[in-house]
């Protein structure tokens, strides 16, 4: 039997998936496609290059911002930058046998209690910040061990982000700082280790300040990687792909950049082999001998062509991949591989958008990094959950707000066939906003999903001020020398006649549908997009406003004053084809921003889903016009017990001709559907069921119904997937529903779950899309909100059985239990 890879066990264990977390048209689609999805870590190392995982071994302890005996006595006594090599805590004299243990990624803030105070509203009521002293610093400190044969090698250890405030001690020296929560960053520790002997490790975290004004999670909460290479070796994210199209064939313009730190100068070549999806080898190219100079560098460029390739798009997203090899005398000295994707884009200011030459509309959706249970620190099998969330109802587009993304939300876009709109955090030409930039755009220009940069969200200073065209110059100077290849936008809001938009390349609107008519009147030659739209707000499952308890009706009928409904804004933008779609905000709901009310709500109600990814009513409005598959959605539930008489709103969407209504077997009638809208029928409240069947062509295609259910008295349990890979890292997402008595899911159930795992892995979250509740996301219980809630299960790196048990207290409901299996699967080389 052949060996199997690790891109081929983490297909099959996406194919092997039994059950559907989401029962409606589409999911198979983007199941399909996460199923041929393969994450960052499937391109390893090329050798000679080594890439280590640095994720496992760690310990942490909470330090604090205030007092210094409590902080490692940081800044005291030996403990300061007056000497190198005096950080006692980063040496083998230091005791961390009473630090936890901790796995990165890892945001403490999602540990942290719910706090009443006001000014931490937007970033979810969590205790981080000037005030709270005690949980806005961590500490993290590992020990690691170099083989001696490493000597002589460049070893540097890379951060893919960390928030915030990061300082990195080894081995008693202070190593480097980076305070930027979002960009990736690295540190050459070559001189400072100990080959053949133990190391130490240690990174202090420090959340006392934010970045943005949503919730941001603290801590290493992204990947952490160590990297050995020799000391002549391809310079980090200087590698580039860029395509174009002559007649047929794809024309890659390649480039790198090799840096020598060795001793004595190098006369190096670099070579580029491409390879399609099934590792043939398509096209091959060569960059002549240089010499670089020792602590220099030397670019190399070359040009290489596909004659007959397959273009990457939303529905067969093909990539390829590019070896580069950096050579001395036909031995190879480093390597790398670079995915990438053979695509045209282009704007147009009459028409819009167009992908390889077709017009494609942006049906788009803004988000932030955070999920349900796990805060800002997504495993990388979360990352494409989301995706396919998003991609079911419809959606081509995410917008990545406000911050440069982590790898793998960028690499679930590429695989999944999704356009990014990729954002930097600060719309500025100082140094640091600068050289952010050109982190985000060094590092994904390769990207076929990302189709456009933003170079901000909603600087109302730049915007207004003249002072803001020569920032935004600069930034965009910046991305065109960087990548020529894909425009420049900015989220712009009220704005739109003075400062950046003078010289934005893509005019970006967020909101104000009074102003695009008439911008485009006077600009009737520079492109448009809706960068943020929308604002709709709604809580899942509940179909009456309820101020006091922080309840907004499911129904599309709540904006916040700057925002409109989902309908108000596709019908809106759907009339204007220059304004090439939008990105509504938000695809998923967020901790942070609670909309309209504030405290107890610790989260948003912006989202078309909750924050587990569970979709509100709206979903289903995006899915009817957004995407082509059959489908029909007819809500509220049928369970009002006690309002009986009461006129009950019943709304249905689909992207059929006309919809008909039942009420207990009696028809209510037929309505034709409304261009992008929905139809609507007023019902007395009687129990029983509710029906809908969607007509085309005057022939019933789909039907739904809705019954009256009984009390909850059991529950049920069911994975996305129910074999996972026994790697340490893959996920199994589990929706917990509670039935009554003849099996059917109780929408308004509000039980306490208790959990229980056992064998191969570990419960890491639990969640329920409740803006309201404060139930720990880190904990073994969860209530049901309107009859759901999640809980995410990890496997470990033993093949075998993951085993969790959900039972109410007392038995009052029947309990669960769900196994899933942990097959065998390749690990990825991590630090020892």
């Amino acid at each position: 039997m052949p060996r199997l890879t690790r891109r081929d066990v983490l297909r099959s264990g996406l194919i092997l998936s039994g059950s559907t977390l989401l029962p409606h048209a589409g999911w198979a689609q983007a199941r399909a496609l996460m199923q041929n999805a393969i994450d960052d870590q499937a391109l390893p190392a090329v050798a000679p290059r080594e890439k280590l995982l640095f994720d496992y071994g760690w310990r942490f302890m909470f330090g604090n911002a205030e007092d210094p005996s409590k902080d490692l006595n940081f800044g005291m006594g030996h403990n300061n930058f007056s000497k190198t090599g005096e950080f006692e805590f980063a040496t083998a004299k230091f005791d961390d046998s009473k630090w936890r243990e901790q796995r990165l990624p890892h945001d403490w803030a999602v540990e942290l209690p719910f706090v009443w105070d006001d000014e931490l509203q937007s970033h979810g009521y969590k205790p981080l910040g000037r005030k709270y002293p005690a949980t806005s610093v961590g500490w993290y400190r590992r020990t690691f061990e170099v083989p001696a044969s490493d000597q002589g090698k460049r070893i540097s250890i890379q951060f893919d982000g960390a928030f915030r405030d990061a300082l990195i001690f080894v081995n008693g020296c202070f190593i480097g700082r980076h305070d930027n929560g979002y960009t990736p960053f690295s540190f050459d520790l070559s001189d400072f280790l100990r080959y053949g002997e133990k190391n130490y490790i240690v990174v202090r975290m420090d959340a006392t300040y934010n970045d943005g004004w949503f919730y941001e999670g603290a801590g290493i909460y992204r990947h952490v990687w160590m990297i050995k290479q020799d000391k002549l070796h391809l310079g980090q994210w200087e590698s580039y792909v860029r395509t174009r199209m002559e007649g047929g064939a794809a024309v890659l313009d390649l480039g790198t950049v090799v840096n020598n730190h060795g001793a004595k100068s190098e006369n190096a070549s670099v070579r580029w082999t491409i390879r399609d999806r099934a590792g043939k080898t398509v096209a091959t190219a060569q960059a002549a001998a240089q010499p670089v100079a020792v602590n220099g560098s030397a670019t190399y460029t070359a040009t290489a062509r596909i004659a007959h390739p397959e273009l990457w798009d939303l529905d067969s997203p093909t990539l390829y991949t590019a070896t580069v090899t950096v050579e001395t005398d036909g031995t190879a000295r480093d390597a790398e591989e670079v995915s990438f994707g053979v695509r045209t884009v282009h704007f147009d200011a009459d028409k819009g958008f167009f992908l390889n030459g077709k017009h494609v509309w942006i049906q788009g959706t803004c988000n932030h990094q955070d999920h349900a249970g796990v805060g800002s620190a997504l495993p990388d099998r979360l990352q494409y959950y989301r995706m396919a969330v998003l991609k079911a109802m419809g959606s081509n587009a995410v917008r990545t707000s406000h911050n440069m993304p982590t790898p793998e939300w960028v690499e679930a876009c590429d695989r999944m066939g999704m356009l990014m709109l990729c954002e930097t955090r600060t719309m500025s030409a100082t140094p640091e906003a600068i050289e952010a930039l050109k982190i985000m755009i060094k590092r994904y220009r390769n990207s076929p999903g990302i189709f456009l940069w933003s170079m901000g969200n909603e600087e109302w200073e730049l915007e207004r001020w003249p002072m803001g065209v020569p920032i935004m110059d600069d930034m965009q100077r910046v991305s065109n020398e960087l990548d020529p290849t894909r425009l420049c936008t900015a989220a712009v809001n009220g704005s739109y006649y003075s400062g950046i938009s003078k010289v934005l390349e893509v005019e970006g609107f967020n909101y104000n549908l009074n102003s695009p008519d008439k911008y485009h009147q006077t600009h009737p030659k520079q492109p448009s997009i809706g960068t943020e739209t929308a604002s709709a707000i709604s809580t899942r499952g509940v179909y009456r406003t309820d101020p006091l308890r922080n309840e907004l009706s499911a129904y599309d009928t709540n904006q916040p004053g700057w925002g409109e409904t989902a309908e108000t804004w596709w019908q809106f933008y759907h009339a204007r084809p220059w304004l090439s779609g939008g990105f509504a905000w938000t695809g998923l709901d967020y901790r942070g921003e609670p909309t309209p009310y504030g405290w107890p709500s610790i989260s948003s109600q912006f989202g078309i889903s909750d924050t587990c990814g569970f979709p509100k009513d709206t979903y289903y409005y995006y899915q009817s016009v957004w995407s082509n598959e059959p489908m029909l959605h007819v809500f509220p539930h049928w369970n009002f017990e006690g309002q009986e008489g009461q006129p009950i709103s019943i709304w249905a969407y689909s992207n059929q001709d006309e919809v008909e209504l039942l009420v207990n077997g009696k028809s209510l009638g037929v309505k034709k559907v409304p261009a992008l809208s929905h139809v609507e029928w007023s019902v007395p409240y009687e129990p029983g069921f509710i029906e809908a069947r969607a007509r085309k062509n005057g022939k019933v295609v789909l039907t739904q119904r809705r019954a009256t259910t009984g009390k909850p008295a059991s529950i049920r349990l069911t994975a996305d997937r129910t074999t996972i890979n026994a790697d340490g890292e893959d996920l199994a997402m589990v929706r917990v529903e509670a039935l009554d008595a003849q099996g059917r899911a109780v929408p308004t159930a509000m039980d306490m779950i208790d959990f229980k795992v056992t064998g191969n892995g570990a419960l890491i979250g639990v969640g329920n899309g409740d803006p309201n509740c404060h139930e720990s996301d880190k904990g073994s219980k969860r209530s049901l909100f309107n009859g759901l809630a999640q809980v995410i299960l990890q496997a470990n790196k033993t093949p075998g059985q993951l085993v969790i048990e959900a039972s109410t207290r007392g038995n009052s409901l029947k309990p669960a239990t769900l196994t899933i299996t942990t097959q065998q699967a390749p690990l990825r080389p991590e630090v020892a």
